[in-house]
């Protein structure tokens, strides 16, 4: 599924409908080049989903954890990473126990080690043009993404 976002508020709109479909133990991978929007899109999903207070990057601290009542989310960014065991070595393996919910950037520096991928989002710009492709990869991810077909995305299309 392809949308085109013209502006901050498309992000937002696209954040608030995917915070409303996404499920618990559900794993999303973020790709796209630097300052595509990986970082913003992820802020706007968690601000929509309640988390209150800072929203940081994990750029230098690999990864930010956030509690809501029913579930823990935890953003990830592998962008520093220099050897695929580096997920083992810093036990990121163990952050899918619980009822969780993870976005992980550059998901590929891991190189097959995180637990079953959801959706694939690629954000990219092309002549100042941003769009996001939203790949299902899972059972439940396909429900998800018929969520939110279902929840008026089209709208951005």
């Amino acid at each position: 599924m392809n949308f085109q976002l013209n502006s901050l508020s498309d992000t937002h709109t696209l954040a608030g409908l995917i915070a409303e479909v996404i499920v618990p133990n559900f794993v999303i991978t973020l790709n796209g080049d630097l300052g595509a929007g990986k970082t913003t899109l992820v802020r706007e999903i968690l601000q929509a989903m309640g988390v209150t207070g800072s929203i940081k990057s994990p750029t230098f601290t690999y990864v930010e954890p956030y509690h809501l009542d029913y579930i823990d989310i935890f953003h990830f960014d592998l962008y520093r990473f220099s050897s695929a065991d580096e997920w083992l070595d810093m036990g990121f393996d163990e952050y899918f126990i619980n009822p969780h919910l993870c976005f992980i950037e550059w998901a590929e520096k891991a190189n097959g080690l995180i637990p079953e991928m959801d959706w694939d989002i690629t954000l990219s710009i092309n002549n100042e043009i941003h769009s996001c492709r939203i790949t299902a990869h899972t059972n439940k991810g396909q429900e998800c993404l018929k969520s939110l077909m279902k929840a008026g995305v089209s709208l951005l299309n």
